[in-house]
């Protein structure tokens, strides 16, 4: 299960099996969790567990972790997962910085990197400074050959191609094909391409956040990640969670993406004027929208516009979605704030991490 870098097979972790039993592995923690649990847990038959988890620890993915007592037997040998077994690079690229993080299994950050970048500075000076840094990351931990490099950044993009459409004030990069351009430069390492909305929403769903809700980011620019059932949702095309560009206002000021009214160029209009409460009611507007759309169980906002006051985003958003629970006579959704700035980076470490326990990714 050794592939070229260094790391484990990714195609061959993620059958589902083994799948199973490594969820079970990480969410056990270091605990640990005996075959015979494994295998009422999986439902496997325990010949089929061992023979997994002998694969895992050859691997050193797993290890024993002692011996629990049992009722009625010989105590329990128990494994649990090696997280510093693998590793996983995440990076956020914006208009105008880059972010990345080095990830082990257990989504922990061992290794940070934050810089300037000009987004329309052209692809080969962008994938030459992704590429430096992911060196860089990996060099820092010693034996941390990532297994993979999760890219998010502004969409709209196609996921499953990992190729960008046009990003809006970007429009040299529509048609660009990011993910093999990437993994060809970094010698054939695995690349996934999301967008950055869609990185946070993944990240909190793998961290714990059940449900359906919506995942609002506001930063230079505005989009959704959507959870429906715990799920990422993407589209049939991946171009779903295009939040920031539904008209609210038909002669509103003109969008980056050509429309007017639409919701991204209403709050950041605000922004820019200082009124940062203006802002906030038109994005609880778009809020409004969803909620009345999908009928999801919560809101959150987060990105670093909405990091420079948070308590006015989170309280304007909470007015609107309340106004308009008094007119439906509906309960209203809740709403909270997700923060730290470097959300968007661990969430794209999980695009690559989160298939490997058979999570969305």
């Amino acid at each position: 299960m050794r592939g070229a870098g260094g790391g484990a097979n990714l195609l061959a972790l993620r059958s589902h099996n083994t799948t199973l039993v490594l969820d079970l592995l990480r969410t056990a923690g270091a605990e640990g969790i005996s075959r015979l649990e494994l295998a009422e847990r999986t439902g496997l038959t325990p010949q089929a567990v061992s023979k997994i988890t002998a694969r895992l620890r050859e691997e050193g993915l797993a290890v024993e972790a002692g011996r629990r007592a049992s009722t009625g037997g010989k105590p329990r040998t128990v494994l649990r997962l090696v997280p510093e077994a693998g590793h996983a690079v995440g990076v956020q690229l914006d208009r105008d910085e880059l972010r990345a993080v080095l990830a082990d299994l257990d989504g922990t950050v061992v290794a940070r990197r934050h810089a300037p970048l000009d987004l329309g500075a052209g692809s080969e000076a962008v994938l030459g400074r992704v590429a430096g840094v992911v060196g860089e990351l990996g060099a820092e931990v010693a034996g941390a050959s990532p297994w993979g490099v999760g890219v998010a950044l502004p969409g709209p993009l196609d996921h499953r191609r990992g190729v960008l459409h046009r990003v809006t004030g970007f429009p040299e990069w529509d048609g660009f094909p990011l993910r093999d351009a990437l993994s060809a430069r970094l010698g054939g390492v695995p690349v996934v391409v999301d967008k950055d909305t869609n990185a946070v929403a993944l990240g909190l769903a793998v961290g714990g956040e059940g449900g359906s809700f919506a995942y609002l980011h506001l930063g230079t620019g505005l989009g959704a990640g959507l959870v429906i059932g715990g799920s990422v949702h993407r589209g049939p095309r991946t171009g779903a969670g295009e939040f920031g560009h539904q008209v609210v206002q038909l002669d509103g000021p003109v969008c980056g993406c050509g429309d007017r009214g639409c919701v991204e160029a209403l709050c950041l209009a605000a922004v820019a004027r200082g009124d940062v409460g203006e802002a906030a009611r038109v994005l609880g507007t778009g809020a409004a929208n969803l909620v009345g759309l999908l009928d999801i169980d919560r809101v959150l906002v987060g990105g670093r516009t909405v990091e420079g006051a948070p308590g006015v985003f989170v309280e304007g958003v909470r007015g609107v979605l309340e106004a308009r629970a008094r007119r439906t006579g509906e309960e209203c959704v809740g709403v909270g704030l997700v923060s730290g700035e470097e959300r968007v980076a661990e969430g794209a470490a999980q695009l690559v991490l989160a298939p490997v326990f058979g999570q969305d990714g």
